[in-house]
C-alpha cells in the first residue's frame, strides 16, 4: 500500500477514535467526523462537515456496527444524529469504503448510489482477535457484577464459535468449572479434548439451575422464559451475541434475573487494541485491492 494515504473516519465508538490516531501515527493524513465527544484526537483533523471530512479521501472508514439503535449511522461519540443516506450521498465510487457489520438495507442503498462497502468485520483475522477482547471484557464484567470469584464458579458457555472458544479457555484458566454447549459432533469432540464438560444446546432443560454464570454467544433465541425460570436467583446471565441476541430480556426482568446484553465490549474495554485490530484488517483490504488493479 502507499506510504501516505488520506483516511476519513466517520462515526463509531472509541475503537474508531483510536484507529484514527493510529493511522495518523503511521504518517497518514486523517480526518474525523461525528466524534465531537472525544476530547482529543492526536494528529487527526476534526472536520465540521461530512463533505469536508471525506473530500479527496482515499479510504473512508465507517463504524462497527454500521447502523446504530436509531436506524441511523452508528455515532455514539456525536451529539447529533446522522442518517446513513446522507452519509452515502457524500461518498464517491472511486473511494475505498469500509464498514463493519453491514446490514442488507444499507448495502442495497449503497448500491443505489453506485457504491460498494467492504465489510471489515467479515475478515477472519479481525474476528479471531476481536473475540479475545470480547472474552476478556465479558470476564471483567462478570467479576464486577458478581459477589464471588470466577475460581470454582460453575459456568455455562452456550456456543463454541470464536468467542465461545476464547471465553471457555480463559474461564478454565481462572479455575472455573466450565460447561460448553454446542450442537455439532465435531464441537463436542473439541470440547471434551479441551477438558470442558459438554452439553447439547437444544437439550439444556433441567440442567440450568446448577450454574452461577451463564454466557450466551449464539445469536438466536436459546434462553427463552421457560429456560430462564430454571436459573438460580443469584445467577448472572450475560448475552454476548450480536443482534437479535439469544435471550428474552423481558422475561428475565419479570423473573428478577440479572441479565446483561454486553454488546460492543471490545470498544468499551480495549479500544486501543480493538482499533489496532481494525487497522490491520483495513491495511490487508487495501493491499488486496491494490493487487487486483
Amino acid at each position: 500500500m502507499k506510504a501516505k494515504m488520506k483516511f476519513a473516519l466517520i462515526g463509531g465508538d472509541m475503537r474508531q477514535a483510536k484507529l484514527a490516531e493510529l493511522l495518523a501515527d503511521d504518517g497518514h493524513i486523517v480526518s474525523a467526523f461525528a466524534m465531537d465527544k472525544v476530547q482529543s484526537l492526536w494528529g487527526v483533523k476534526r472536520s465540521d462537515t461530512l463533505f469536508d471530512a471525506v473530500s479527496e479521501a482515499d479510504c473512508v472508514i465507517l463504524p462497527l456496527p454500521l447502523i446504530g439503535r436509531e436506524g441511523c449511522l452508528n455515532t455514539p461519540l456525536s451529539e447529533k444524529i446522522h442518517s446513513i443516506e446522507d452519509t452515502l450521498r457524500c461518498l464517491s465510487p472511486k473511494q475505498l469504503i469500509c464498514a463493519g457489520r453491514i446490514d442488507s438495507r444499507s448495502a442495497e442503498m449503497a448500491g443505489d448510489f453506485g457504491l460498494e462497502i467492504l465489510d471489515y468485520f467479515k475478515r477472519e483475522e479481525l474476528a479471531v482477535l476481536n473475540a479475545i477482547a470480547t472474552a476478556e471484557g465479558a470476564i471483567q464484567l462478570a467479576m464486577t457484577e458478581t459477589a464471588t470469584t470466577i475460581h470454582r464458579s460453575k459456568i455455562l458457555v452456550i456456543g463454541f464459535g470464536r468467542i465461545g472458544k476464547m471465553l471457555a479457555h480463559r474461564l478454565k484458566g481462572l479455575g472455573a468449572y466450565v460447561t460448553v454447549s454446542a450442537r455439532s459432533y465435531a464441537d463436542f469432540a473439541w470440547i471434551r479434548a479441551y477438558g470442558y464438560e459438554s452439553a447439547e444446546t437444544l437439550s439444556l432443560e433441567g440442567t440450568l439451575g446448577r450454574y452461577d454464570i451463564v454466557f450466551n454467544t449464539v445469536p438466536a433465541r436459546v434462553l427463552g422464559e421457560e429456560r430462564l425460570r430454571e436459573l438460580s436467583k443469584d445467577c448472572l446471565c450475560m448475552d454476548l451475541a450480536s443482534k437479535p441476541g439469544g435471550m428474552d430480556f423481558a422475561a428475565a426482568s419479570k423473573l428478577g434475573i440479572k441479565a446483561i446484553w454486553a454488546l460492543s465490549l471490545p470498544g468499551e474495554v480495549a479500544p486501543i487494541t480493538s482499533g489496532s485490530i481494525i487497522k490491520e484488517a483495513i491495511y490487508n483490504i487495501i493491499s488486496e485491492q491494490e493487487a487486483l488493479k
